[in-house]
């Protein structure tokens, strides 16, 4: 597996002259950051020469992810998906994450279809200082007729820039979407038994990725793999189905059956990206909407931690789409690298030399936390942010990486005593055993805050006077 390749093993292949164009002092450090996916072959320059060509495919074979990465493209916009090098997150972390794409159908009325589309456009939330948001649109041809869809094409692409997936099993309508696209990279979906010679020409012409959809049977998908592989088609994504309600079970066991072939036996006709289709919980469960809603939700978010590479939705509630992408954004951090801001002073509203001065850690669930309910209560201060390497107010104290010293340090150089008139910190409730180490090291009055940020407003209205904004 790749994991397991040491720098020893890359350093071999490397041109091993210490130049330093890759960023690197030496081409040893140059090759511990390939292992550890945090640099590209491409950029060592001298790797790239032709004379190294043969070193060059030594080390892509080396280091290639046992999935495939594929791009889709339009004039603006790009998304990547696949490209894992690991089965389990743990192992080094997951690369890209899951593009969600909403549906759209070719008989829908022109004003419905482009009111939908710019909902599914639009769709964007801010969270932990990140904004997530839906990444591809997926047009359905219902109307099974050409030149509906090439209008339905065109209709979404006068409204948005958003990448496509092209759904039919019709080569002759998928033909039509593509010539609307031209200089694009629609995913086109898809080849079955019965259309794949057809599909993969599309695939081929146009240069497009091309799914291969074989609900319930994987010795078929496997066997057109290894066909439009023949042929000359390497962009592919494979759609095993997706089967809501009582055969839930079977859906993921297929998906994680696909994945384990991948990583554990390196059967490289499975190593490609995993598409699920939350969106068939509309036509398998029976009831009513909100009983579909829920049960994509559920199909979804199974599927983001169960392998999944792409997903096609249906639904747009909220409280359906902004916990998947909440689950999303959380699954593809790495785990190596708490998700962190830079350290520093914050002025929060418009604060003046009696607002209080607060502090809190660089993780950025607990300073974006601490922001919201600051912010929320229209309170003006000044927030000092210290550098705990990404890590919580409890575990910076635990770990030792908030101490008295780096209170002091990150005091001093915010230049915040300048700022203000009073000498007064307030400190996180969770950091109280450090109040009086903090006060020795940096000659400021601690007062100890509250444990959750949330009640920030009734301390300050207690403990502060004249500090909340009106």
């Amino acid at each position: 597996m790749a994991t397991s390749i040491s720098p020893t093993e890359i350093y071999k292949y490397l041109p091993r002259t210490n130049c330093g164009e890759c960023g690197e002092t030496t081409c040893m450090a140059f090759a511990v950051k390939l292992v550890n996916r945090e640099a590209f072959l491409q950029q060592c320059p001298p790797l790239m020469r032709p004379e190294f060509k043969e070193n060059f495919d030594k080390l892509w074979s080396m280091l290639k992810p046992p999935v495939r990465e594929i791009e889709l493209r339009s004039s603006a916009r790009s998304v990547k998906f696949g490209g894992e090098y690991v089965m389990f997150r743990h192992e080094l972390t997951y690369v890209n994450p899951d593009p969600i794409a909403i549906d759209v159908t070719d008989t829908m009325e022109k004003e419905a279809l482009i009111e939908r589309v710019k909902r599914i456009d639009e769709l964007s939330y801010y969270y932990i200082g990140r904004e997530i948001r839906l990444d591809l649109i997926a047009l359905r041809s219902v109307s099974k007729d050409p030149e509906t869809f090439r209008s339905a094409v065109r209709t979404i692409r006068e409204n948005t820039d958003m990448p496509l997936i092209l759904c039919s099993f019709d080569p002759k309508v998928i033909e039509a979407g593509l010539e609307e696209l031209k200089g694009e990279r629609p995913l086109i979906y898809g080849a079955t038994k019965d259309n794949w010679a057809k599909m993969g020409e599309l695939a081929l012409k146009y240069n497009c990725p091309l799914v291969i959809y074989s609900p319930g049977d994987l010795d078929n998908l496997v066997s057109i793999v290894s066909t439009l592989r023949k042929y000359g088609v390497e962009d592919l994504a494979l759609d095993p189905g997706t089967f809501p309600g009582e055969y839930m079970h079977y859906t993921i066991n297929n998906f994680t059956m696909l994945r384990w072939k991948a990583f554990k036996d390196e059967e490289e006709l499975v190593g490609y990206p995993l598409v699920g289709s939350p969106i068939a919980c509309w036509w398998m469960i029976e009831g009513d909407e909100l009983t579909k809603n829920w049960w994509e939700a559920l199909v979804a978010s199974s599927l983001i931690v169960r392998y999944a590479d792409l997903l096609i939705m249906h639904g747009l509630e909220g409280w359906v789409l902004l916990p998947l992408l909440m689950l999303r954004e959380n699954i593809y951090t790495d785990p190596r690298k708490p998700v962190s801001v830079d350290p520093g002073l914050r002025k929060i509203g418009e604060p003046d030399e009696n607002s209080p001065v607060m502090m809190t850690t660089n993780f950025a669930l607990t300073y974006y936390t601490v922001l919201s309910d600051i912010e929320s209560a229209k309170i003006d201060c000044f927030l000092l942010v210290v550098d705990t390497e990404g890590l919580s107010v409890e575990s910076a104290v635990a770990g030792r990486k908030l101490t008295a010293d780096e209170v002091a340090s990150a005091l001093k150089e915010s230049g915040v005593e300048n700022l203000v008139k009073h000498r007064k910190l307030i400190i996180p409730g969770r950091a109280a055993r450090l109040s009086g180490e903090i006060e020795d090291a940096t000659g400021w009055e601690v007062l100890v805050g509250p444990m959750d940020s949330s009640g920030i407003p009734k301390f300050l209205e207690e403990k502060w006077k004249g500090t909340a904004a009106s």
